[in-house]
């Protein structure tokens, strides 16, 4: 089988590897239909991160089951299902809690392997979300939204529901890749009445009104906080932090009203953070690796499917498996919010 392989920042490969095989009787074999590209992928691909040479890459899927272990009763060969990074058991105390993203049970090694013609699965019998039917029930616009839910989706989600955004608030969402995108979607599914995202792209900023963003702030740091309190008077409800760089969650802070919480989901860049600045405000600080499964379950996949939302769109330009390297290419440079790669039918 083919599958997306890193070889050194700024190159990737498609190499041919075994098909993966069952290993575990916990573990499922899933053909993959369509992968995507994360913003997450490009730390190692420009370099800022570490990443083994040789190593396969991609974490967010949707597929076929393929082949399951003696322990898989809740998915079966034939099933459409998403493949969410996150991998929960489904019975530790993090997944019964709710946030399987930190599950006590994931198998060690972190992910790769999902930007391929089939995956091997851990965890299986929880952690898939089954779709109903096949991938030919669907349109090519509804795939690429159920392909969010293995991630972006989710994680979007998973930082308005950490800032606890509810009906009638007023949200700033930093960061406007994919995730900040689907968490103004997220935002607008929770009832908020006023969304600001924060935006310096036309394209992100259009597609921000879009999904349900009121207002758009191109500035960043000092001068983005004084439009935020020009616009509000006190600051926001809720603020969802999709970046993780030292200086959005700076402003993530400074931009919320006293008692406001910021769902945080931009994976930290910087391990220092003055908390001091919470204090003074009383603000929150909630949000992690998401709760993909769990929220897919919960409210997502039927948002999704009833046509509520429409997280797809943040797929703005696709490529076969065997373009990987223009996929990233393309992201890398900000000609794409998010590259797709369509895998087979």
């Amino acid at each position: 089988m083919k599958a997306a392989t890193f070889m050194a920042p700024g190159k990737m490969v498609v190499k041919d590897y075994a098909k993966p095989e069952i290993q575990k009787p916990t573990d499922a074999v899933i053909k993959i239909v369509r992968a995507c590209v994360c913003g997450s992928d490009l730390w190692w691909y420009r370099g800022i991160s570490q990443r083994e040479a040789g190593s396969t890459t991609g974490h967010e899927a949707i597929g076929v089951v393929d082949a399951v272990g003696t322990d898989v009763k809740d998915v079966q060969v034939g099933d459409f299902v998403i493949a969410p990074f996150t991998h929960g058991c489904g019975h530790c105390a993090a997944c019964l809690a709710g946030f399987d993203g930190d599950c006590l049970n994931q198998e060690s090694g972190g992910n790769g392997g999902y930007q391929g013609e089939y995956l091997r699965f851990t965890n299986a019998n929880w952690a898939l979300v089954k779709i109903p039917g096949q991938p030919a029930d669907y349109s090519d616009e509804m795939l690429n939204n159920l392909l969010t839910l293995a991630d972006v989706m989710a994680t979007g989600y998973h930082a308005a529901a950490s800032a606890e955004v509810k009906k009638d608030d007023t949200v700033v969402v930093l960061g406007d890749g994919a995730v900040g995108l689907c968490g103004v979607i997220a935002a607008k599914l929770l009832g908020a009445k006023r969304i600001i995202a924060m935006s310096r792209h036309a394209d992100r900023q259009a597609l921000a009104k879009e999904f349900g963003a009121t207002d758009i702030i191109a500035e960043r740091g000092d001068e983005a906080v004084a439009k935020v309190m020009a616009l509000t008077g006190a600051g926001a409800d809720a603020v969802l932090e999709c970046v993780g760089t030292e200086q959005s969650i700076d402003t993530a802070v400074k931009v919320g009203r006293p008692g406001a919480v910021v769902g945080r989901v931009g994976v930290p860049k910087k391990s220092e953070m003055n908390t001091n600045n919470l204090f003074w405000k009383n603000i929150g600080l909630r949000g992690g690796i998401a709760s993909v499964t769990s929220d897919d379950r919960k409210i997502l996949l039927d948002a999704v499917l009833k046509g509520d939302i429409h997280p797809g769109k943040v797929f703005t330009q696709r490529f076969t498996l065997d373009q990987v390297q223009a996929a990233y290419e393309a992201m890398d440079h900000r000609q794409a919010i998010k590259s797709l790669l369509v895998v087979s039918d």
